[in-house]
C-alpha cells in the first residue's frame, strides 16, 4: 500500500486496488470514526456523488475503506471552494472544516470532491426539529460484600432550558421536550464522600446544564465541551473548598462519568476510573472513557492486556479526580452520534473487578434494559464484590412517533 497521510489523528493509505484505507487514532478516535461512518452512510442514502463511498467498516481497529475520490488539489478558486461546501449542505451535511485540504479532484469525470467527514454535522432543515427518541434505562448500586458503606452514586435526570427533574432507577421517556443526563461517581476519602459528591453534582447540573439546552447546532461543534468543563470545574472547586474547610472532609474526592443525551447525539464527560462503554446496535463493545491512571495509560498504548491491567499492583492509583486535593484537572470529553439500538453502560470500577469485557457485552445485550443493571450487579457480587458496585444501562429505542409527544 502507498501511505499518503500519517499523523497523530489518522493513518491513510491507498491500496493496490485504488481504495482508501483510513485508520483513526489519537484524541477522540472512536467518536470521530463513528461520526464519519454515520455521515458517509447518510450521504450514500442521498445519492451524493462527490464524496467517498463506504466499502468496509472495521470497528475493532477503527478503520474504514472507501472509494477513491482522486488526488488532493493545491489551488481552487475561493468562490468555487465556497460553492462546493455549500452544495454539500443541500444534501443535509455541513463540513466543519471547509478548507482546501479536504478537497480532491477526480480525473475520471473532472469533478471536485470532498473528503474527511469526522467532524461533519448532519443538518436539520429550518423549522424542523431533530427526531425525538425513546430512551429506556435501569440503574443499581450496592455496597458489596466487604465495605461498610457505599460511596458510589448514580444520577438519572432530565432537563430543558429552565429546570431539572430527577428520574427513578428504572424508566422510559421521550426526548421530544427534554435532554437527559446519566452519571456514575465513586467517592473517596471519607465515609460521606459519595454523598457529598452526589449532592454537589446534582446542584451544579441543575444550575448549569439548562443553560446549554439545545442552544446550538448539535454535534462536536455545539460547545457541549465548554458546558461540561464548566460543570466539572464547579464540582471540583466545591469539593476542594469542603476539604479545606472541614477536617473530616480533607482529601475528599470522586470520579465522575457523565452522559448527556440529546436527539441524535451523546456527549460524555469523564474523570477518574469509573467508565462509559458503548454497545452499538451492530454489535461489539468499546470503552469510551480513559482510566486516569498509569495502568490505564499502559492499557491504551497496548503495553498491558486486559488481564494484566486487572491484576497490576497500581490499578487503583488515580492521577485525576474531582477534589482529592488535585490542583488541576483535565477531564475527558467526547461526542458520539446515537442511533436506535445503541446501548451505553456507565459503571464504577467495582463492577468490572470480577467481570471481563465480554461478560459486560453478553449481559447488557442478553437482558432487557430494565433488568440489565440488576443482572450486572448480581454477577459482580457473585464473582467479586470487594468494592462498591454501580451499573447504569441506557438504551436508545427508536424515534418517537410524531403523534407521541
Amino acid at each position: 500500500m502507498h501511505e499518503v497521510k500519517n499523523t497523530q489523528r489518522a493513518l491513510v493509505r491507498i491500496g493496490y486496488d485504488g481504495n482508501v484505507h483510513k485508520t483513526f487514532r489519537g484524541p477522540q478516535a472512536y467518536a470521530r470514526f463513528e461520526n464519519e461512518v454515520r455521515v458517509l452512510r447518510y450521504l450514500e442514502t442521498r445519492a451524493c456523488d462527490f464524496v467517498p463511498r463506504l466499502i468496509e467498516v472495521d470497528e475493532s481497529d477503527l478503520k474504514i475503506i472507501t472509494t477513491n475520490c482522486g488526488s488532493r488539489v493545491d489551488q481552487v478558486n475561493p468562490e468555487r471552494l465556497k460553492a462546493l461546501f455549500a452544495e454539500l449542505e443541500t444534501f443535509g451535511v455541513r463540513h466543519d472544516d471547509p478548507e482546501i485540504r479536504n478537497v480532491t479532484y477526480r480525473r475520471t469525470d473532472g469533478r471536485f470532491c470532498l473528503i474527511d467527514f469526522e467532524f461533519a454535522t448532519l443538518l436539520v432543515a429550518p423549522g424542523v426539529k431533530p427526531p425525538a427518541v425513546l430512551l429506556r434505562w435501569s440503574a443499581l448500586t450496592h455496597r458489596g460484600h466487604v465495605r461498610p458503606n457505599n460511596e458510589d452514586t448514580f444520577l438519572a435526570l432530565e432537563f430543558d432550558g429552565r429546570e431539572v427533574h430527577y428520574l427513578g432507577k428504572i424508566g422510559e421517556s421521550s426526548s421530544a421536550k427534554n435532554d437527559f443526563v446519566f452519571a456514575v461517581s465513586d467517592g473517596m476519602g471519607g465515609a460521606n464522600s459519595g454523598e457529598f459528591a452526589s449532592r454537589i453534582t446534582k446542584e451544579k447540573i441543575t444550575q448549569l446544564l439548562p443553560k446549554g439546552f439545545r442552544n446550538a447546532a448539535p454535534g462536536p461543534t455545539s460547545g457541549y465541551d465548554k458546558t461540561l468543563l464548566t460543570l466539572f470545574r464547579a464540582i471540583h472547586e466545591d469539593l476542594i473548598e469542603l476539604g479545606e474547610s472541614y477536617e473530616e472532609c480533607r482529601g475528599m474526592g470522586t470520579t465522575l462519568s457523565l452522559c448527556w443525551l440529546t436527539p441524535g447525539w451523546l456527549y460524555f464527560g469523564h474523570i477518574g476510573d469509573s467508565r462509559v462503554y458503548h454497545l452499538p446496535s451492530g454489535g461489539g463493545l468499546t470503552q469510551l472513557t480513559h482510566d486516569h491512571g498509569h495502568v490505564g495509560w499502559l492499557r491504551r498504548n497496548g503495553r498491558l492486556t486486559e488481564r494484566e491491567a486487572r491484576s497490576h499492583p497500581m490499578r487503583n492509583a488515580l492521577h485525576q479526580s474531582l477534589g482529592a486535593e488535585h490542583q488541576f484537572i483535565e477531564p475527558q470529553f467526547g461526542a458520539l452520534p446515537g442511533s436506535a439500538g445503541d446501548r451505553f453502560l456507565l459503571c464504577s470500577d467495582g463492577l468490572i473487578e470480577g467481570l471481563w469485557d465480554y461478560h459486560l457485552d453478553e449481559m447488557v445485550r442478553g437482558a432487557g434494559t430494565a433488568q440489565a443493571a440488576q443482572r450486572l450487579v448480581d454477577a459482580a457480587l457473585e464473582r467479586a464484590g470487594r468494592d462498591n458496585i454501580t451499573a447504569l444501562v441506557v438504551e436508545i429505542i427508536a424515534p418517537t412517533p410524531p403523534n407521541n409527544p
